[in-house]
């Protein structure tokens, strides 16, 4: 099978390596859909993300569809979890297996991820999709499971003004669930022109104004000051973004004076099944946020494009 995998900062190379043998409890996915994430790009231009450094040539790709071969689910089409908590620590037990503290996440650390032909992954962290869904939209559902659970870290009231900084894929998204969750006024602002108007078709107003919840989908320190101050007084702001070199930084007074909650969303929760059910009942549009698509011997290429930002999502098919 054909593999990518990331040796340094820049350097993806695709190899022919021997198909996986799924363990106990796994089943063998061949990879249909993979979407390259704003951390994948962390990993692939830096060589790490935080405080994680590469230490062996790694398979990115944590975005991921497929289909299973073999067993008694042959042929089922599913979205894959790349998260799999361990399910007995303090915040597995607590509910909060994002925050799980032995967590084994697709590409990254020492797990490869989904950017190869096949996978062998955990049989419970695999959930079919119905045909209505395409291998795109499968996932997208892993970023839209991002968006909703830091939607829910909102603690969202019916009738609030809501506003989002940074119109990527999952800001996009953000602005699909507050308009679905009763916001009265959705503000969106982005420095890329084709992202802002891609959330002005959403519904979202392109202008300055104070809001009762914020997300910040950047992770720069523009980004998050802007959320700051587009926070109304006792807001909320829920940094979502993950800044480069690990560091955040903002003007304090903003934050203080107005007496505001910062919230930092990490991953998501068990949030699956309501990410599949919002797309498949179409509460939540997922096709026109991919802008391009890319074989998996064009990963490279695929990474650069990514990383240029001239579009919203684009997506890997290794099987192309």
């Amino acid at each position: 099978m054909r593999v990518a995998r990331l040796f340094g900062a820049g350097d993806v190379r695709v190899l022919d390596e021997e198909a996986p043998v799924p363990a106990a409890g796994e089943e063998l996915v061949e990879v249909t859909s993979v979407g390259v994430c704003g951390s994948d790009l962390h990993w692939f231009t830096e060589g790490a993300i935080g405080d994680a450094v590469l230490a062996r040539p790694l398979v990115l790709g944590h975005e991921m569809a497929g289909v299973i071969r073999g067993g008694r689910r042959d042929g089922v089409r599913v979205a894959i979890d790349p998260a799999v908590p361990c399910g007995v620590c303090e915040p597995c037990l607590a509910g909060d297996p994002n925050l799980c503290l032995t967590i084994v996440f697709a590409g990254h650390g020492g797990t490869d991820g989904g950017l190869r032909q096949l996978m062998a992954w955990p049989g419970h962290r695999l959930h079919p999709i119905p045909d209505s869904l395409s291998d795109d939209e499968g996932a997208l559902l892993e970023p839209l499971g991002v968006a909703l659970h830091a939607y829910d870290l909102a603690h969202a009231r019916i009738g609030q003004t809501v506003a989002v900084i940074g119109c990527g894929p999952i800001g996009l998204m953000l602005i699909q669930l507050a308009r679905l969750s009763g916001a009265t006024r959705v503000l969106a602002s982005d420095p890329l022109p084709h992202r802002a108007e891609a959330a002005a078709k959403l519904g979202a107003e392109i202008a300055e104004g104070e809001a009762d919840l914020v997300f910040e989908v950047s992770g720069s320190n523009a980004a998050v000051d802007a959320a700051l101050r587009a926070a109304k007084p006792g807001a909320r702001v829920i940094l979502v973004g993950i800044p480069d070199g690990d560091t955040t930084t903002f003007t304090a007074s903003h934050a203080r004076r107005k007496g505001l909650t910062l919230v930092m969303s990490r991953r998501m929760g068990e949030v699956y099944p309501r990410a599949i059910d919002l797309a498949a009942r179409r509460l939540v549009d997922l096709p026109p946020l991919v802008s391009a698509a890319f074989p998996l011997v064009e990963v490279a290429a695929a990474f650069s494009t990514a990383a240029a930002r001239d579009g919203l999502k684009v997506v890997v098919h290794p099987q192309a």
